[in-house]
C-alpha cells in the first residue's frame, strides 16, 4: 500500500493524486478500478504561514507526527509532496521504519544535462537550504536567482491559497516567467502549491514538475514491489 502524506498546502493533494493516477495508467496501462493501487492518504495541516519565518520545529514536529500516524496504517512506503519539508528529511525518516521517497532526488534524476541555467522556485525555507542547489550542482545545472523572482513566487503561493484568485494568480505567474525566461534555460517547480497555475499555462522553456517526478517515482517503486 502506498502512503501519501500531503495536505502542504492542502491544495497540493489532489493534484498529486491524479498525477499517481495518470502514471498508473501510462506505466503499467492501468484501466479497470481493480488495477490502481492501494493508497492510504493522509492531508497533514502544518504550520506554514507564506508572509512570515517558519516555525521550523513546530513545521518539523506536525510532520513527523502525520509521518508516523501514517505508518501505523499499514502503509510499505511513503511519498511527501512537499518540497519544503524535505529539509528534514533525514529526522524524518529515522521516525520511520518503512522507506520515505526524496522529492528532490527524484526531480534531479528526470533534468536533462541539455539543461545549464536553471531556475528554482519554491519557498523561502527551500530555496535557503540549499537542497535545490546542491543536486542541481552535481548533476551540472548552475541555478540563477534573484531576491526579487523569490518576492514573487513568495506572493503567487499565498495568492494560490486565497479563494477564487485564478486570474491574479495567472496575470501573477505570467510577470515572473517573462523575466525568468530571458535568463534560464529550464525552471524546477520546487513547490507543489505551484501545480495550480502551472498545470494550466504553457512554457517556451522546460518545466520540471517536482510533484510530476514523485509521483512517476511512486508508480515505479510500487511496480517493483509486486515483482
Amino acid at each position: 500500500m502506498i502512503g501519501i502524506l500531503a495536505g502542504m498546502g492542502p491544495k497540493s493533494t489532489s493534484p498529486f493524486i491524479d498525477k499517481v493516477i495518470d502514471y498508473c495508467q501510462k506505466l503499467y496501462g492501468a484501466s479497470n478500478d481493480i488495477d490502481f493501487p492501494h493508497m492510504m492518504i493522509y492531508s497533514c495541516p502544518t504550520p506554514f504561514y507564506a508572509d512570515r519565518p517558519i516555525d521550523h520545529d513546530g513545521m518539523k514536529r506536525a510532520i513527523i507526527d502525520g509521518a508516523v500516524k501514517l505508518e501505523k496504517t499499514g502503509v510499505d512506503f511513503i511519498a511527501l509532496p512537499c518540497n519544503t519539508a524535505h529539509v528534514y528529511y533525514e529526522e524524518i525518516q529515522q521516525a520511520l521504519a518503512v522507506p520515505l521517497l526524496h522529492i528532490i532526488k527524484e526531480t534531479v534524476k528526470e533534468i536533462p544535462h541539455t539543461a545549464k541555467k536553471a531556475a528554482v522556485l519554491g519557498t523561502d525555507s527551500t530555496i535557503q537550504s540549499g537542497i535545490y542547489q546542491k543536486g542541481l550542482k552535481a548533476n551540472g545545472q548552475e541555478v540563477v536567482h534573484k531576491d526579487h523572482w523569490q518576492q514573487a513566487v513568495n506572493q503567487l503561493i499565498a495568492a494560490i491559497k486565497q479563494p477564487n484568485n485564478m486570474m491574479h494568480t495567472h496575470a501573477l505567474w505570467q510577470k515572473l516567467y517573462t523575466e525568468i525566461s530571458q535568463h534560464a534555460d529550464i525552471i524546477i517547480s520546487a513547490c507543489t502549491d505551484l501545480n495550480a497555475v502551472l498545470d494550466h499555462v504553457q512554457s517556451e522553456i522546460p518545466i520540471i514538475d517536482s510533484s510530476e517526478c514523485l509521483a512517476k517515482s511512486t508508480v515505479s517503486i510500487y511496480l517493483a514491489n509486486q515483482s
